[in-house]
């Protein structure tokens, strides 16, 4: 009989092992319940309590006969169940037989197999082979001792073999055609629970049914064992050609969850042999249930996982954009693997997990959540979406690109959203997952530590699609901690850094520390307890930040430069069109289309980031973080450490924390320029909170300016300043515009910190400071113009006017600024004219070489750009002094200030009305922010608000470079004809050429002192010194004034270069006393001669 059993295959060693373990297992078992069968006549149904099922033994092959009356006797339907008031009794052995026979779809009884036309399957061989093991005796009732067997024999069964049993033919000829083993075993599964629900539903009594159930227990695990088996070696039993076998059949029914096919939870109308994605999940927690306890989990699903996560569907060039949207699929049977606690953890000790041979590059394409957090908008990765999404955006319309932004934005919150979902559940599943995860973050962090560098090869790093991707996870974890009330603040760990090795800041620049007092702070606070989950997002998320989410923004930016140098290209060679009709048309304007060409690229490259970076909800998050952080740094700085309940006492401690002072700096670096983005971009987003932490934040560390070593960071908060007062939509005043003049702290700060840092950067030690510090005033003077209303900011300026030194040093920078930016301006105006008048002699244009036309014209472009900047930056400085001579007069009447005021109003108003005027006009003014009237207006006023101050009409009347009666007399016309000045204005100017004349007068007579000894004269100013002293370092004698003049803006001595402060001078009581003498002898001699001449007149 042996020779009609079908070859046993030769499984490996492995799987061999596994079901002998497995076989072990099954010798234990009790079972209820009985199910009608479909091997024999249907057993007969007893009512009798007292019937009971006897225990099964190793062997159930005693008393064969007997069972096989058993099973001729009729009775009992399924269809007709009758409810009793008493439990039914289950006759386990017939329901045992039945369910079997019904799960494996398989009997040893060949009339079965006939009457199911062969849907059950006759095990010829098996029941030849037991036919001898059972001698003349019938064969046994199918019971759960006989499944092992049963099963195998069933799985060896190959459809393509052939066969001269021609009683075995019809069995094979019936078989289901191309079924898998896979499908097979999930048929029987799938049968097996509706074996299970149907007994449940009975009424049986509960030892019967958990007899019963424990049977149905004992099967599934058989099932599900062999199912990891053909997962692990398909090949193990015979199989149908063509078909994927093994892991694919797990991944095809994942792949089947999308989150869009969620109704199909409810779909019953799959097929019986294939899962569907209501089956799915049980599927999943019993292949984990019966392999994770042998550590077996990952060789049945590793491939499965590998397999699902390397899909090709997530490398399309397409993307996230494609017609078929098979990445949803992926993210749907990954939600559901996850969803089993065994196989989460085993997904991260996979070494794909975090794989170790990954660099910056290629760690999104090896690891295992690489591909799906990879996806994205971006063009660098994927260009077909720019291309799809937003071609030749110029000639779209709002509402067209605003269809196209909600699209992709719906898209990519659904991908976050699910992302954030599976990290979640890795992180809850247990201690082990959740170290992977952070070990996860902190390897993307430390392998893209270059992405932050100013050039950089994107090919060398992770895309900008991963990191932002990766951020917005970080971003979820910490919300539950980033509380209104900053209630869980304190639990994050300020010494993080000395703590944990998950963020190494080693080669990073810290905010005020030396790397030698960085490496000892690291030292002394080494050890201690390790960081909680709350610190380790909290720093993980502020680094990835700095690789990853800031290099984005700042690649977005990078277009937009690009952008303007296209259009700077573009106008180039547009020219004026010259080369119309010329030989060069051709050529020219194939070079046109070219860079118009470029343009759309880069406009449809520009649309697909701001589709990521201004998408609402991102920016939302971005924000609530940046300004989580920038409180915790304020809390940092505070000696008391409770900010902001209650707030920090501005200005802070001069004593700078060594735990502040060794935090990188890239925290300050990222906090200004998120806030930056996010003012210039999306200020409407500050509407429903962070405006008080955002003022709070820029006053702090503008008043506190020793804290940041880094001039440049301390610009950039002068330029979020700035921003956040740029007015949108209907707030005229921007987002701080209203706060600046309610607040407290700014209504008793503001005014000085704009001071304070208006000197500051006077001097940021950068090879750029020169030209740095005109665009930080300007800055400060829009600032300062949108509060000058407020009186109380007006009595802070008074106030801080007291401070005589300060606020004289202030104004001396103002007026430094005015001098350089009004030359340059009207310096750069006027050769604008010429170029201009020179265009505009057409005929002789014409006639000059092509070469000369176009290096003109590019001079003028360049001359326009730089003329535009000064007249903005010199008209805002203009415009400051002007409010500022109204409030206060006495500090612009100190001696070091009072001369350079008037030469500098003097020689800006002899540009403006005298004969240089005619220079000053140029083609479309407005274009370069040129608006001379409204200049010469302020600088009017200017010289109204001192008029009445005797130091300054004496100063004008000492200015022998620029003023004269008629350039005065001049200006006045000029007024009254453009009406410039109200009547009372222009009498107060006639008032002040009047007294300038007057003092003229007396300073002439005053300065015919006669030859003066060169000792009495000041070394630089070559005028008779007042009040000499000696400079320490140089011992050079020199003018008080003049010194003091000096060191406003350089505070060296002039004469070696050596630190110089103007209380280290010394008073030449001595040389003082010699010229004040001398000039007392003058002025006898001088009223003696004027005598003497009176007499000879008469």
């Amino acid at each position: 009989m042996s020779d009609a059993i079908p070859h046993e295959p030769t499984p490996q060693d492995d799987a061999e092992r596994i079901r002998m373990k497995r076989l072990a297992k099954l010798q234990n078992a009790a079972s209820t319940s009985p199910v009608p069968s479909g091997s024999t006549t249907p057993a007969a149904a007893t009512t009798s309590r007292s019937s009971s099922p006897k225990p099964p033994t190793p062997k159930v092959v005693s008393k064969p006969i007997a069972v096989a009356k058993q099973v001729e006797e009729p009775t009992f339907k399924q269809s007709t169940p009758i409810r009793k008031k008493a439990p039914s009794h289950l006759d386990l052995d017939a329901w045992e037989d039945e369910m079997i026979t019904t799960v494996l779809k398989v009997t040893l009884n060949k009339s079965v197999a006939d009457r199911s036309g062969y849907d059950i399957v006759w095990l010829k061989p098996l029941a030849d082979e037991m036919q001898t093991e059972f001698a003349d005796q019938a064969l046994p009732r199918l019971n759960i001792d006989l499944i092992d067997r049963l099963l195998i024999a069933r799985l060896e069964i190959d459809p393509q073999a052939m066969t001269e049993d021609l009683d075995f033919l019809p069995v094979l000829a019936s078989l289901p055609p191309q079924q898998t083993i896979f499908e097979y075993l999930v048929g029987s599964w799938k049968r097996l629970n509706t074996a299970r629900t149907n007994l449940v539903k009975k009424g049986y009594t509960p030892a019967e049914t958990q007899n019963a159930l424990t049977k149905l227990e004992k099967l599934r695990e058989l099932i599900i064992s062999y199912a990891g088996l053909t997962l692990q070696e398909p090949e193990m039993f015979p199989q149908p050609s063509g078909r994927p076998l093994g892991p694919p059949e797990l991944v095809t029914p994942l792949l089947s969850l999308s989150a869009l096919s969620t109704p199909l939870y409810t779909n019953n109308n799959t097929s019986s042999n294939t899962l569907s994605p209501s089956d799915i999940e049980q599927f999943l927690q019993d292949l984990a249930r019966r392999f994770e306890p042998d550590n077996e989990l990952e060789d049945v699903l590793g491939n499965v996982v590998r397999q699902l996560l390397f899909h090709e569907s997530l490398l399309r060039p397409e993307g996230l954009s494609g017609a078929v949207t098979t990445w949803r699929g992926v993210v749907g049977g990954l939600e559901a693997l996850v969803s089993v606690k065994g196989i989460a953890v085993m997904i991260t000790n996979m070494p794909e997990w975090n794989p170790l041979n990954a660099n910056a590059a290629n760690f999104e394409t090896l690891s295992l959540m690489g591909p799906l957090c990879r996806l994205g908008v971006f063009t660098r990765e994927w260009p077909i979406i720019a291309q799809n999404y937003f071609s030749e955006p110029e000639k779209r319309s709002p509402q067209d690109l605003e269809s196209s932004y909600a699209s992709l934005r719906g898209t990519l919150k659904s991908l976050q959203s699910s992302l954030f979902q599976i990290f979640n559940t890795l992180v809850r599943t247990g201690p082990s997952s959740r170290e992977a995860v952070l070990r996860y973050f902190s390897r993307v962090v430390s392998l893209n530590v270059k992405r932050a560098g100013l050039q950089v090869d994107p090919e060398t790093v992770a895309s900008d699609s991963f990191m932002v991707n990766i951020q917005t996870i970080l971003y979820r974890f910490a919300e539950p901690f980033m509380d209104a009330n900053y209630t869980k603040i304190d639990r994050i760990d300020p010494l993080y850094y000395a703590h944990s090795d998950r963020v190494d800041i080693t080669e990073e620049t810290r905010i005020k520390a030396t790397v030698q007092e960085a490496s000892s702070w690291a030292e002394e606070n080494r050890g201690g307890p390790a960081p909680n989950f709350i610190s380790d997002i909290f720093y993980l998320t502020n680094a990835m930040s700095h690789y990853g989410y800031q290099k984005t923004i700042s690649n977005f930016n990078d277009l937009e430069k690009h952008m303007e140098d296209i259009e700077r290209h573009l106008n180039f060679l547009n020219g004026d069109g010259s080369w119309m009709g010329t030989p060069f048309q051709a050529r020219i304007q194939a070079s046109i289309n070219n860079i118009k060409n470029e343009k759309a690229k880069v406009q449809s490259a520009q649309c697909a980031y701001e589709a990521q970076l201004k998408d609402p909800e991102l920016i939302f998050r971005s924000i609530g973080f940046t300004l989580f952080l920038s409180v915790w740094l304020i809390r940092q700085a505070d000696p008391k450490k409770t900010h902001p309940n209650p707030p920090a006492e501005l200005p802070l401690s001069k004593d700078v924390p060594m735990s502040f002072r060794v935090l990188p700096e890239y925290i300050v670096e990222d906090i200004v320029d998120y806030f930056y983005f996010a003012t210039r971009h999306a200020p409407d987003k500050f509407e429903l909170a962070g405006k008080n932490e955002l003022m709070i934040f820029i006053l702090t560390f503008l008043s506190s300016t020793w804290y940041i070593k880094n001039p440049f960071l301390k610009s950039k908060i002068n330029d979020v300043l700035f921003m956040s007062i740029w007015g949108y939509g209907r707030e005229s005043t921007g987002i701080l515009g209203g706060l600046l003049n309610t607040h407290p702290l700014a209504l008793k700060h503001l005014m000085s910190v704009l001071m304070h840092f208006y000197i500051e950067v006077e001097q940021t030690g950068a090879s750029s400071q020169f030209y740095d510090k005109f665009n930080a005033r300007r800055n400060i003077s829009y600032v300062l113009k949108v509060v000058w209303n407020n009186p109380t900011h007006r009595d802070a300026l008074n106030r801080e006017a007291e401070n005589v030194d300060k606020f004289v040093r202030f104004i001396n920078l103002m007026i430094n600024d005015v001098t350089y930016l009004m030359d340059e301006s009207l310096s750069e105006m006027t050769q604008i004219h010429d170029i201009q008048t020179e265009m505009d002699d057409t005929e002789q244009w014409n006639a000059k070489p092509l070469e000369y036309r176009r290096e003109r014209e590019g001079t003028l472009r360049q001359l326009e750009r730089h003329a535009s900047s000064y007249t903005t930056l010199g008209r805002s400085t203009v415009e400051l002094l002007k409010l500022f001579t109204a409030e206060t007069k006495r500090p612009f009447m100190m001696p070091e200030i009072v001369d350079k005021l008037a030469a500098m109003l003097d020689y800006n108003l002899e540009a403006l009305v005298g004969p240089r005027m005619q220079n000053l006009k140029v083609r479309e003014p407005a274009k370069l922010r040129f608006e001379p009237k409204a200049l010469l207006s302020d600088l009017l006023q200017i010289f109204l608000n001192l008029s009445e101050q005797p130091e300054f009409t004496r100063a004008i009347a000492g200015d022998g470079r620029s003023y004269s009666k008629e350039l005065f007399e001049q200006a006045e016309k000029i007024m009254i004809k453009r009406s410039l000045k109200s009547g009372s204005d222009i009498e107060k100017w006639r008032l002040l050429i009047t007294k300038v004349e007057e003092a003229k007068e007396t300073l002439e007579a005053e300065e015919d002192l006669g030859e003066v000894p060169d000792e009495f004269l000041d070394p630089l100013m070559f005028s008779i010194m007042r009040d000499p002293v000696i400079l320490p370092t140089s011992r050079t004698t020199i003018d008080r004034a003049t010194i003091k003049s000096h060191l406003l803006s350089d505070t060296t001595d002039p004469f070696n270069r050596m630190p110089l402060a103007i209380e280290d001078v010394v008073p030449n009581v001595e040389l003082k006393k010699q010229i004040e003498a001398f000039l007392i002898e003058r002025k006898q001699r001088m009223k003696v001669d004027s005598s003497e001449d009176k007499m000879d007149v008469s």
